[in-house]
């Protein structure tokens, strides 16, 4: 029996999947076992940015280490395309306010564009507020991925 590999993405494909998807996961060193949460995530200046509620498990793993793996993928419903990419790096708090502004207005104008008002639950908001909400003016808290020491880039056979 033969294993066959699946082929890696060239830098192209892996910059088109990350400029065109929205939700990623992302692994954290947890307690006894490591932690997995989905997120809304933007990419701007080669750079990928997520939201965090300044609350919950979250940011009290990110507290402890900073290392985390992120994963994105996209697949046809029966699966007969796919492809993911997996970073390694550390997540840093953004402090700079022009920056945070920049993924802020950004990501809420993703989610007006692509995503339900459902969704604002998970950023700790009412649907009701609507995207119009998601400003820089609330205390939102932006992290951005560093030090990356890894990527890799998979994709179905043809």
């Amino acid at each position: 029996m033969t294993l066959v590999k699946l082929p890696k993405m060239d830098s192209g494909e892996i910059n088109n999947l990350l400029k065109n998807q929205l939700l990623c996961r992302i692994a954290f060193k947890g307690d006894k076992y490591p932690y997995m949460a989905p997120f809304q995530y933007v990419l701007m200046h080669g750079s990928l940015y997520f939201h965090f509620t300044d609350y919950g498990k979250k940011m009290k793993l990110l507290d402890k280490d900073k290392r985390v793996c992120v994963e994105i993928e996209k697949y046809r419903p029966d699966l007969s395309e796919y492809n993911f990419v997996v970073l390694r790096g550390e997540l840093e708090v953004l402090n700079n306010s022009d920056e945070r502004a920049n993924v802020i207005h950004r990501m809420a104008e993703n989610g007006k564009l692509k995503l339900s008002t459902n969704f604002l639950a998970a950023h700790g908001f009412r649907k009701e507020q609507g995207w119009d909400s998601f400003t820089p003016e609330k205390p939102i808290v932006i992290v951005k991925l560093k030090k990356v020491t890894e990527q890799i880039g998979l994709k179905s056979p043809k």
